[in-house]
Protein backbone atom coordinates (compact mmCIF):
# COMPACT_ATOMS: atom_id res chain seq x y z
CA UNK A 1 0.00 0.00 0.00
CA UNK A 2 1.68 3.16 -1.27
CA UNK A 3 1.29 5.85 1.39
CA UNK A 4 2.85 7.62 3.87
CA UNK A 5 1.44 6.32 7.23
CA UNK A 6 -0.07 8.59 9.44
CA UNK A 7 1.86 9.47 12.75
CA UNK A 8 -1.53 9.52 14.05
CA UNK A 9 -2.88 6.24 13.99
CA UNK A 10 -0.24 5.08 16.63
CA UNK A 11 -1.52 7.78 19.32
CA UNK A 12 -3.25 5.26 22.16
CA UNK A 13 -5.63 8.65 22.92
CA UNK A 14 -8.92 8.03 20.71
CA UNK A 15 -9.07 11.66 21.12
CA UNK A 16 -6.59 12.43 18.58
CA UNK A 17 -7.86 12.83 15.55
CA UNK A 18 -10.83 12.42 16.48
CA UNK A 19 -13.01 13.53 13.79
CA UNK A 20 -11.36 11.83 11.17
CA UNK A 21 -11.52 8.29 13.03
CA UNK A 22 -15.21 8.57 13.53
CA UNK A 23 -15.55 9.40 9.68
CA UNK A 24 -13.41 6.68 8.81
CA UNK A 25 -14.88 4.25 11.06
CA UNK A 26 -17.77 2.89 8.78
CA UNK A 27 -14.79 1.89 6.31
CA UNK A 28 -12.93 0.15 9.14
CA UNK A 29 -16.50 -1.71 10.09
CA UNK A 30 -16.23 -2.90 6.25
CA UNK A 31 -12.67 -3.86 6.02
CA UNK A 32 -12.63 -6.04 9.49
CA UNK A 33 -15.95 -8.10 8.51
CA UNK A 34 -14.61 -8.80 5.33
CA UNK A 35 -11.39 -10.19 6.18
CA UNK A 36 -13.26 -12.10 9.09
CA UNK A 37 -15.54 -13.68 6.13
CA UNK A 38 -12.38 -14.46 4.32
CA UNK A 39 -10.94 -16.27 7.09
CA UNK A 40 -14.04 -18.22 8.74
CA UNK A 41 -14.77 -19.42 4.94
CA UNK A 42 -11.39 -20.71 4.10
CA UNK A 43 -10.32 -24.50 3.62
CA UNK A 44 -6.96 -24.06 4.21
CA UNK A 45 -4.62 -26.43 1.42
CA UNK A 46 -1.60 -28.77 3.10
CA UNK A 47 1.32 -28.46 0.44
CA UNK A 48 3.00 -31.25 1.93
CA UNK A 49 5.98 -29.32 3.99
CA UNK A 50 5.89 -27.24 6.92
CA UNK A 51 4.48 -23.75 6.79
CA UNK A 52 5.95 -20.72 9.11
CA UNK A 53 3.44 -17.39 8.87
CA UNK A 54 5.66 -14.58 9.76
CA UNK A 55 2.93 -11.64 9.64
CA UNK A 56 1.48 -8.92 11.52
CA UNK A 57 -1.64 -6.98 12.60
CA UNK A 58 -0.56 -3.89 11.07
CA UNK A 59 -0.80 -2.33 8.16
CA UNK A 60 3.04 -2.37 7.52
CA UNK A 61 6.24 -1.08 9.74
CA UNK A 62 6.63 -4.00 11.99
CA UNK A 63 9.44 -5.69 10.68
CA UNK A 64 8.06 -8.70 9.07
CA UNK A 65 10.63 -9.20 6.52
CA UNK A 66 13.53 -8.96 8.48
CA UNK A 67 12.23 -11.55 10.82
CA UNK A 68 11.24 -13.60 8.00
CA UNK A 69 14.96 -13.48 6.80
CA UNK A 70 16.56 -14.17 9.85
CA UNK A 71 13.88 -17.15 10.33
CA UNK A 72 15.27 -18.46 7.16
CA UNK A 73 18.79 -18.12 8.51
CA UNK A 74 17.96 -19.95 11.49
CA UNK A 75 16.56 -23.07 9.89
CA UNK A 76 19.22 -23.32 7.63
CA UNK A 77 21.73 -23.47 10.23
CA UNK A 78 19.51 -26.06 11.95
CA UNK A 79 19.75 -28.22 8.52
CA UNK A 80 16.46 -27.38 7.23
CA UNK A 81 16.09 -26.19 3.39
CA UNK A 82 13.51 -23.58 3.98
CA UNK A 83 12.30 -21.67 0.88
CA UNK A 84 10.95 -18.22 1.50
CA UNK A 85 7.11 -17.62 -0.55
CA UNK A 86 5.72 -14.10 -0.84
CA UNK A 87 2.49 -12.24 -2.53
CA UNK A 88 5.09 -10.64 -4.29
CA UNK A 89 3.56 -6.77 -3.68
CA UNK A 90 4.84 -4.29 -6.03
CA UNK A 91 5.79 -6.31 -8.93
CA UNK A 92 4.25 -7.12 -12.19
CA UNK A 93 4.90 -10.96 -12.14
CA UNK A 94 2.06 -13.23 -11.12
CA UNK A 95 4.35 -15.97 -10.56
CA UNK A 96 4.93 -19.10 -9.40
CA UNK A 97 8.28 -17.74 -10.22
CA UNK A 98 11.95 -18.51 -7.89
CA UNK A 99 13.44 -15.35 -7.43
CA UNK A 100 16.66 -14.54 -8.93
CA UNK A 101 18.47 -11.36 -8.00
CA UNK A 102 20.61 -11.35 -11.05
CA UNK A 103 17.81 -11.06 -13.47
CA UNK A 104 14.43 -9.72 -11.16
CA UNK A 105 14.04 -6.38 -10.73
CA UNK A 106 11.80 -4.88 -7.74
CA UNK A 107 9.32 -3.55 -10.29
CA UNK A 108 9.02 -7.33 -11.57
CA UNK A 109 8.54 -9.49 -7.73
CA UNK A 110 8.72 -6.82 -5.44
CA UNK A 111 11.33 -5.49 -3.09
CA UNK A 112 10.84 -7.86 -0.57
CA UNK A 113 11.18 -10.88 -2.02
CA UNK A 114 13.91 -9.70 -3.70
CA UNK A 115 15.84 -8.68 -0.25
CA UNK A 116 15.14 -12.59 1.05
CA UNK A 117 16.50 -14.17 -2.09
CA UNK A 118 19.86 -12.48 -1.74
CA UNK A 119 20.53 -15.44 1.07
CA UNK A 120 17.66 -17.80 0.49
CA UNK A 121 15.67 -19.00 -2.36
CA UNK A 122 12.55 -17.25 -2.49
CA UNK A 123 9.08 -17.32 -4.31
CA UNK A 124 6.74 -15.32 -5.64
CA UNK A 125 3.17 -16.29 -6.50
CA UNK A 126 0.03 -14.45 -6.14
CA UNK A 127 -1.53 -17.90 -5.56
CA UNK A 128 -0.28 -19.10 -2.07
CA UNK A 129 -0.95 -22.97 -2.83
CA UNK A 130 0.56 -22.70 -6.66
CA UNK A 131 3.99 -21.43 -5.06
CA UNK A 132 3.83 -23.32 -1.93
CA UNK A 133 3.71 -26.57 -4.21
CA UNK A 134 6.37 -25.21 -6.57
CA UNK A 135 8.82 -24.63 -3.73
CA UNK A 136 8.14 -28.16 -2.25
CA UNK A 137 8.78 -29.57 -5.81
CA UNK A 138 12.15 -27.96 -6.32
CA UNK A 139 13.02 -29.16 -2.81
CA UNK A 140 12.30 -26.75 -0.06
CA UNK A 141 11.83 -28.72 3.18
CA UNK A 142 9.82 -25.67 4.70
CA UNK A 143 8.37 -23.06 3.79
CA UNK A 144 8.39 -19.14 5.39
CA UNK A 145 5.45 -16.78 4.27
CA UNK A 146 5.87 -13.34 4.55
CA UNK A 147 3.10 -11.43 5.14
CA UNK A 148 0.29 -14.36 5.00
CA UNK A 149 -0.84 -13.97 8.73
CA UNK A 150 -4.41 -12.99 7.55
CA UNK A 151 -3.93 -15.13 4.19
CA UNK A 152 -5.93 -17.94 5.35
CA UNK A 153 -5.08 -20.35 1.97
CA UNK A 154 -2.15 -22.41 3.58
CA UNK A 155 -2.10 -25.01 6.45
CA UNK A 156 0.35 -23.55 8.74
CA UNK A 157 2.63 -25.15 11.27
CA UNK A 158 3.67 -22.33 13.15
CA UNK A 159 2.10 -18.45 12.87
CA UNK A 160 4.61 -16.07 14.32
CA UNK A 161 3.01 -12.23 14.48
CA UNK A 162 5.62 -9.46 14.26
CA UNK A 163 4.88 -6.44 16.27
CA UNK A 164 6.77 -3.17 16.29
CA UNK A 165 7.69 -2.66 20.26
CA UNK A 166 8.55 0.96 20.08
CA UNK A 167 6.57 2.65 22.50
CA UNK A 168 7.45 6.39 22.95
CA UNK A 169 4.99 9.18 24.83
CA UNK A 170 1.53 8.16 23.56
CA UNK A 171 2.55 6.46 20.37
CA UNK A 172 1.29 2.81 20.48
CA UNK A 173 2.33 -0.23 18.25
CA UNK A 174 -1.97 -0.43 17.70
CA UNK A 175 -2.98 3.04 18.34
CA UNK A 176 -6.41 2.87 20.03
CA UNK A 177 -6.56 -0.57 18.37
CA UNK A 178 -8.50 1.05 15.01
CA UNK A 179 -9.08 -1.11 12.01
CA UNK A 180 -7.88 0.57 9.14
CA UNK A 181 -8.12 2.82 7.62
CA UNK A 182 -9.51 4.84 10.92
CA UNK A 183 -6.31 2.99 12.50
CA UNK A 184 -3.67 1.17 11.92
CA UNK A 185 -5.36 -2.52 12.45
CA UNK A 186 -5.59 -5.01 9.50
CA UNK A 187 -8.35 -7.24 11.86
CA UNK A 188 -8.83 -6.62 15.43
CA UNK A 189 -6.11 -7.60 18.28
CA UNK A 190 -7.74 -10.16 19.76
CA UNK A 191 -9.17 -11.61 16.41
CA UNK A 192 -5.34 -11.86 15.14
CA UNK A 193 -3.94 -13.35 18.61
CA UNK A 194 -6.30 -15.64 18.44
CA UNK A 195 -4.67 -17.39 15.64
CA UNK A 196 -0.72 -16.92 16.89
CA UNK A 197 1.21 -19.17 18.02
CA UNK A 198 3.98 -17.04 19.10
CA UNK A 199 4.71 -13.30 19.13
CA UNK A 200 7.81 -11.73 18.12
CA UNK A 201 8.20 -8.32 20.11
CA UNK A 202 11.01 -6.01 17.52
CA UNK A 203 12.66 -3.37 19.44
CA UNK A 204 15.33 -1.24 17.66
CA UNK A 205 18.84 -1.47 18.67
CA UNK A 206 19.05 1.23 21.18
CA UNK A 207 15.93 0.79 22.88
CA UNK A 208 15.52 -0.09 26.18
CA UNK A 209 13.82 -3.09 27.17
CA UNK A 210 9.67 -3.92 25.96
CA UNK A 211 7.36 -1.84 27.62
CA UNK A 212 5.27 -4.44 30.14
CA UNK A 213 2.07 -3.39 29.56
CA UNK A 214 2.77 -4.11 25.66
CA UNK A 215 3.94 -7.34 26.43
CA UNK A 216 0.81 -8.33 28.83
CA UNK A 217 -1.37 -7.48 25.77
CA UNK A 218 -0.18 -11.16 24.69
CA UNK A 219 -1.35 -12.72 27.55
CA UNK A 220 -0.18 -16.63 27.48
CA UNK A 221 1.40 -16.23 24.12
CA UNK A 222 5.21 -17.01 23.90
CA UNK A 223 7.28 -13.85 23.37
CA UNK A 224 10.21 -13.59 21.86
CA UNK A 225 12.24 -10.43 22.07
CA UNK A 226 14.31 -9.10 18.47
CA UNK A 227 16.16 -6.26 17.82
CA UNK A 228 17.03 -4.49 14.76
CA UNK A 229 20.42 -4.03 14.35
CA UNK A 230 22.35 -2.61 11.66
CA UNK A 231 24.56 -5.11 9.60
CA UNK A 232 27.57 -2.34 9.42
CA UNK A 233 28.02 1.02 10.83
CA UNK A 234 27.17 3.90 8.73
CA UNK A 235 29.70 5.10 6.27
CA UNK A 236 31.62 8.36 7.65
CA UNK A 237 31.08 11.78 7.00
CA UNK A 238 28.36 13.57 5.91
CA UNK A 239 25.35 12.11 4.63
CA UNK A 240 21.74 12.65 3.23
CA UNK A 241 19.15 9.55 3.61
CA UNK A 242 16.25 8.93 1.98
CA UNK A 243 13.41 5.85 2.79
CA UNK A 244 10.31 4.62 1.16
CA UNK A 245 8.89 2.26 3.72
CA UNK A 246 5.60 1.98 5.79
CA UNK A 247 7.85 4.51 8.77
CA UNK A 248 10.69 6.24 7.43
CA UNK A 249 10.67 8.13 10.20
CA UNK A 250 12.35 5.00 12.09
CA UNK A 251 15.26 4.88 9.67
CA UNK A 252 16.42 8.58 10.15
CA UNK A 253 15.99 7.57 14.08
CA UNK A 254 17.91 4.74 13.18
CA UNK A 255 21.11 6.46 11.10
CA UNK A 256 21.19 9.05 13.92
CA UNK A 257 21.12 6.19 16.62
CA UNK A 258 23.91 4.27 14.31
CA UNK A 259 26.29 7.37 14.43
CA UNK A 260 25.31 9.02 11.60
CA UNK A 261 26.08 12.44 10.36
CA UNK A 262 23.16 13.14 9.09
CA UNK A 263 22.80 16.42 7.15
CA UNK A 264 19.45 15.53 6.11
CA UNK A 265 16.63 13.00 5.65
CA UNK A 266 13.83 12.57 2.42
CA UNK A 267 10.84 10.32 3.33
CA UNK A 268 8.93 8.68 0.75
CA UNK A 269 5.55 6.53 0.47
CA UNK A 270 5.92 2.58 1.06
CA UNK A 271 7.45 1.10 -1.78
CA UNK A 272 7.87 4.19 -3.46
CA UNK A 273 9.52 3.87 -7.23
CA UNK A 274 11.67 6.64 -7.00
CA UNK A 275 11.94 9.01 -9.92
CA UNK A 276 14.22 10.21 -11.81
CA UNK A 277 13.95 13.77 -10.35
CA UNK A 278 13.62 13.00 -6.96
CA UNK A 279 17.13 10.91 -7.01
CA UNK A 280 18.77 14.01 -8.97
CA UNK A 281 17.02 16.39 -6.12
CA UNK A 282 18.58 14.51 -3.59
CA UNK A 283 21.85 14.42 -5.41
CA UNK A 284 22.12 17.96 -5.63
CA UNK A 285 21.50 18.12 -1.86
CA UNK A 286 24.02 16.17 -0.91
CA UNK A 287 26.58 18.18 -3.02
CA UNK A 288 25.35 21.18 -0.80
CA UNK A 289 26.53 19.57 1.58
CA UNK A 290 29.52 17.27 0.98
CA UNK A 291 27.36 14.13 1.60
CA UNK A 292 26.86 11.03 0.47
CA UNK A 293 23.32 9.63 -0.14
CA UNK A 294 22.26 6.78 2.07
CA UNK A 295 18.94 4.13 2.06
CA UNK A 296 18.09 1.16 3.48
CA UNK A 297 18.46 -2.17 1.73
CA UNK A 298 15.23 -2.45 0.55
CA UNK A 299 15.19 0.69 -0.81
CA UNK A 300 18.33 0.13 -2.61
CA UNK A 301 17.12 -2.64 -4.66
CA UNK A 302 14.56 -0.37 -5.94
CA UNK A 303 16.59 2.23 -7.38
CA UNK A 304 17.96 2.12 -11.47
CA UNK A 305 20.68 0.58 -11.52
CA UNK A 306 22.62 3.51 -12.57
CA UNK A 307 21.62 4.73 -9.34
CA UNK A 308 23.10 1.61 -7.16
CA UNK A 309 26.64 2.96 -7.40
CA UNK A 310 25.43 6.39 -6.26
CA UNK A 311 23.74 5.69 -3.15
CA UNK A 312 25.16 3.46 -0.05
CA UNK A 313 23.02 0.62 0.79
CA UNK A 314 22.94 0.27 4.54
CA UNK A 315 21.47 -3.23 5.49
CA UNK A 316 20.04 -4.30 9.10
CA UNK A 317 19.07 -7.22 10.44
CA UNK A 318 16.31 -8.79 13.40
CA UNK A 319 18.69 -10.59 15.90
CA UNK A 320 16.90 -12.49 18.94
CA UNK A 321 18.00 -11.55 22.45
CA UNK A 322 17.70 -15.72 23.19
CA UNK A 323 18.15 -17.46 19.83
CA UNK A 324 18.05 -20.72 21.97
CA UNK A 325 15.04 -20.23 23.19
CA UNK A 326 13.39 -19.23 19.98
CA UNK A 327 14.84 -22.29 17.83
CA UNK A 328 13.45 -24.36 20.74
CA UNK A 329 10.13 -23.55 19.58
CA UNK A 330 10.76 -23.51 15.96
CA UNK A 331 12.98 -26.53 15.06
CA UNK A 332 10.99 -29.44 16.98
CA UNK A 333 7.91 -27.66 14.77
CA UNK A 334 8.98 -28.58 11.57
CA UNK A 335 10.45 -32.17 12.65
CA UNK A 336 7.53 -33.19 13.72
CA UNK A 337 5.34 -30.69 12.15
CA UNK A 338 2.43 -30.72 14.20
CA UNK A 339 -0.36 -27.97 14.32
CA UNK A 340 -1.25 -25.67 16.90
CA UNK A 341 0.35 -23.30 19.46
CA UNK A 342 2.82 -23.63 22.30
CA UNK A 343 6.47 -23.19 23.20
CA UNK A 344 8.25 -21.06 26.03
CA UNK A 345 7.03 -17.69 27.22
CA UNK A 346 9.97 -15.12 27.24
CA UNK A 347 11.08 -16.01 31.13
CA UNK A 348 11.39 -19.80 30.32
CA UNK A 349 13.68 -19.16 27.94
CA UNK A 350 11.97 -17.04 25.03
Amino acid sequence: MKLNTPRWWYARDPRHASVLRFALKPLSWVWAAATARRIANASPVDPGVPVISVGNLTVGGSGKTPVAREVLRLLRAGGIDAHALSRGYGGSLEGPLRVDPAVHTAAEVGDEPLMLALDSPAWIARDRVAGARAAANAGAQSIVLDDAHQNPALKKTLSLVVVDGETRGDEWPFGDGSVFPSGPMREPLKAGLARADAVVVLLPADAPDADPDLLEVFGALPIFIARLQPAAPPPPGPLVGLAGIAKPWKVERALIAAGADLADFAPFPDHAAFREQDLRFLADRADQFGAKLITTEKDWLRLPPEWRTRVVSWPVKAVFENEAGFQRLLLPRLRSSPLGGGGPRRGGGG
